[in-house]
């Protein structure tokens, strides 16, 4: 399939057959190698002109904390024509698109139970191990998670299953909570009935019967969140899939949609090309601080921020974490960073949001959930069969891993090498918005992980 040179400035190509670099002329060992226009590291050798460029060459240039310089850009976004969609609009005006009733357990010990109630009824389960035994922030997140996960608007009727003797109590989650639909949502103490699994039935049935009168109204795509994620990145990420994926989020976000751009470590070698992009110094300030706060979490625990990439992404052609964060934040377009969101924060802004939180694939995916997002484009150049209990649109960054896995792949992006495939990606998300089903949704494929960073009692 030959070569691709990103950017003119850049002094290697790509190979659209494996997607590992090579060397567009000689390149002394100390000298930057330039991707992207930007440098994804240092020659940690000298390299030739057609060497292969790689781990054994190439070394990362990434240190810790740094200083930076608000520079924001110009960005003149392209008007769109406003499509509308088809939704249920929920009590507070959020709208979902899904109406299935959830399951969501305060904590790991009635997992058992959940996963029981969900195969007697078809509602649907996301089994965790917290909700006990933690203690300050730890156990806030996992209140705020499961919080997202009760009001989220793609459920048509939720039931929080609790024990009754856990930190995480129905009591004490309530606090967290805040407001809610009586209606809609349901709690069970599973200590406090004798038959638990009757009761949990019970309780399901009703809320399949209230489900069962709600009905798709035509809304605009302005009500939209989407959330942004790649896993099991490879070289051609940042040419084919997370490209086109940025231009969708141009094209959602100036129709007045959100969209949600997340992994912090992702973005570590590539933050100010995010930073040029905040409307204001505010969100500047705060991108900053989302930024070397987490650089603080790797170095309080003694690890180098750039220990990244994956072994996977490595044999995908990704050397540094540099090279990697440069092709991952593409997802987010040009668009203006209107945003940032701490762990467990709800999306309330138009525009592309930055949310706090790992890039590990089940913990992000659960926090992009939990924000309020409705449905995530999940790009991904190895392939991963993993779901949200939201539909997750995977899109394979070469033709060869569509083909190899027509059961976990939504759209192939490998074909944008040869036409512009924009707009069938957009006909696909709004088709998923109207209800058709995900791959994930069709395989049962539905899981969470809540961030677990504290003592454990």
């Amino acid at each position: 399939m030959g070569f691709v040179v990103i950017n003119k400035n850049d002094n290697v190509k790509v190979s659209l057959s494996n997607g590992h670099k090579y060397a567009l002329k000689n390149i002394a060992k100390g000298e930057p190698v330039i991707k992207y226009g930007f440098p994804i590291g240092t020659a940690s050798q000298d390299i030739q002109k057609g060497g292969h460029v790689h781990t054994h060459n190439l070394k990362t240039s990434l240190t810790g904390e740094k200083k930076y310089t608000y520079a924001p850009e110009k960005i003149s976004a392209e008007k769109e024509e406003p499509l509308s969609i088809s939704a249920y609009v929920r009590k507070n005006g959020d709208i979902g698109i899904r109406n299935d009733i959830w399951i969501v357990n305060t904590v790991g010990c009635v997992n058992q139970i959940a996963r029981k109630l969900a195969a007697a009824t078809g509602a649907f389960c996301f089994p965790h191990p917290y909700g006990c035994s933690q203690l300050g922030s730890d156990f806030l997140h996992t209140q705020q998670i499961l919080c997202g996960l009760i009001k989220h608007p793609n459920a048509g009727g939720v039931l929080v299953l609790g024990l009754g003797c856990e930190n995480n109590n129905i009591a004490e989650l309530k606090k967290t909570l805040g407001g809610y639909d009586e209606e809609r949502v349901k709690f069970l103490n599973c200590q406090d009935c004798e038959d638990e699994t009757a009761q949990g039935i019970k309780i399901i049935t009703e809320l399949q019967e209230l489900a069962k009168r709600d009905i798709r109204v035509s809304v605009p795509v302005s009500k939209l969140k989407i959330g942004l994620k790649c896993g099991g990145s490879d070289g051609l990420s940042g040419i084919t899939a997370n490209p086109l994926v940025g231009r969708i989020t141009d094209k959602i976000t100036a129709m007045g949609a959100s969209a949600v751009l997340t992994e912090v470590p992702e973005m570590f070698g590539a933050e100010q090309l995010l930073m040029n992009r905040c409307v204001d110094e505010n969100v500047f300030n705060k991108t900053v601080s989302m930024i070397n706060n987490y650089k603080k979490y790797f170095i309080s625990h003694n690890q180098p921020v750039s220990e990244n990439p994956s072994p996977g992404n490595k044999e995908g052609g990704i050397t540094t974490l540099e090279e990697k964060s440069l092709g991952c934040v593409q997802k987010g377009g040009k668009a203006p960073v209107t945003a940032v969101l701490d762990y467990g924060d709800f999306v309330q802004k138009p525009g592309l949001n930055l949310l706090n939180g790992p890039g590990n694939d089940i913990v992000a995916i659960t926090n992009l959930t939990a924000s309020g997002c409705h449905l995530i484009l999940f790009t991904t150049g190895r392939g991963t069969p993993l779901g949200a209990p939201v539909p997750t649109v995977k899109i394979s960054t070469n033709s060869n891993l569509a083909k190899k896995k027509p059961g976990w792949i939504d759209f192939d992006s490998g074909k944008c090498l040869d036409s512009n495939c924009d707009n069938d990606l957009l006909n696909l998300i709004i088709e998923t918005v109207n209800g058709k089903k995900t791959k994930n949704e069709i395989n049962g494929y539905r899981e969470i992980a809540i961030f677990k960073d504290g003592v454990t009692l």
